[in-house]
C-alpha cells in the first residue's frame, strides 16, 4: 500500500518535472528582443521567470530523488521465500473417516435351517 502510494507520487513529480522544463527558457532565448528590449521582464519581476522556475525545478527534483529512494528501500524491505515449497500455499487435508465393516448380514429367524452337507 505505501509503495503505490509513494510510486504515484514518484511519477507525479516526473510529469511535473517534465512540464517545467518545456517551460522554462533557455539563457538565450529572451522573448523580449523579438517585441523591444525589457518587455519580457514586466510579467515575473526584473529577474524574469528563471528564478521561480529554477527553485520550483530543484526542489521537484530533491522530491524526486527522495522518492527514487524510498522505493528502492521499499523494494529491499520484501522478502522472498527460498524455495518454491515455502512460497506455496498450504492444503490442510482431512483424514479420511476410518471405514467400518458392513454390519453382518443375519438370516431372519423364521427361515428353515439348512440341512448340514453330507
Amino acid at each position: 500500500m505505501l509503495q503505490t502510494i509513494v510510486l504515484v507520487a514518484h511519477v507525479g513529480i516526473a510529469l511535473l518535472i517534465i512540464g517545467l522544463v518545456l517551460l522554462q527558457r533557455g539563457k538565450g532565448a529572451d522573448a523580449g528582443t523579438g517585441f523591444g528590449a525589457g518587455a519580457s521582464g514586466t510579467v515575473f519581476g526584473a529577474r524574469g521567470s528563471a528564478t521561480f522556475f529554477s527553485r520550483v525545478t530543484g526542489v521537484l527534483a530533491a522530491l524526486f530523488f527522495v522518492t527514487s529512494l524510498t522505493l528502492a528501500w521499499l523494494a529491499t524491505q520484501r522478502t522472498a521465500p527460498t524455495s518454491l515449497l515455502e512460497g506455496a500455499p498450504v492444503q490442510q487435508t482431512t483424514a479420511p473417516p476410518a471405514e467400518t465393516p458392513p454390519p453382518a448380514v443375519e438370516p431372519p429367524s423364521d427361515a428353515p435351517a439348512q440341512p448340514p452337507n453330507e
